[in-house]
């Protein structure tokens, strides 16, 4: 029987991934890819090589290489639309399966990487955020994305609300510490752009 205590979750906390699921998220990551690729991006760095953490955000190679300090974001995406699963099973009275739940958040964040790469997209972050460089993301760096938020996905099934909130918390105050940015600053300075917090996050203010 699923877990029902308060300290977690409840819901799906036992249920697996039909291996159906797993290959419709393989299919959806390989679609994506290819879609990406048509868009001309490209597949790896335009340095010739891919690192396994690239930190420094201010650089050609930001976005480019498997992980960055924006990975964080995308974990804690998959946590939000974990979140959100579990509020549409409920009101589905737990018609909605645990596969379908990671189908729909695999969508989602597909969607979004693609968005991302669009020519308004990155214009939009080149104008209104500190990532003056920005040329978009390679295709490795948006499909470890993609997989950053599986991984948050699957952690909020696993882990106590109070312990996901708190590791959100960690990450968005850790993140923005460090590099003047985070999840809540990019959707703030895409959506409602502010002087004082772009001359913060540039070292000016």
């Amino acid at each position: 029987m699923p877990r029902s205590d308060t300290t977690t979750i409840p819901h799906a906390l036992h249920e697996a991934v039909s291996p159906r699921s797993l290959l419709v998220v393989g299919v959806l990551i390989l679609v994506t890819a290819a879609v990406l690729f048509a868009m001309g991006r490209t597949p790896i760095c335009n340095c010739g090589y891919v690192k396994l953490w690239h930190g420094t955000v201010n650089s050609a190679e930001n976005s480019q290489h498997i992980a960055d300090w924006y990975t964080f974001s995308h974990i804690i995406h998959g946590f939000a639309f974990y979140g959100l699963y579990v509020l549409l099973r409920r009101a589905k009275s737990g018609v909605l399966t645990l596969g379908a739940g990671l189908i729909g958040a695999v969508l989602l964040e597909s969607a979004w990487e693609i968005a991302e790469n669009t020519p308004v997209i990155i214009e939009r972050y080149r104008a209104a955020t500190v990532s003056l460089g920005y040329n978009g993301d390679s295709i490795i760096n948006s499909v470890f994305d993609i997989a950053a938020m599986i991984l948050g996905f699957v952690l909020a099934r696993r882990l106590p609300v109070l312990l996901t909130v708190a590791l959100v918390l960690i990450m968005e105050i850790g993140v923005g510490w460090i590099i003047r940015d985070n999840l809540t600053l990019n959707v703030l300075m895409l959506v409602w752009p502010l002087d004082w917090v772009l001359a913060w996050q540039a070292g000016r203010g």
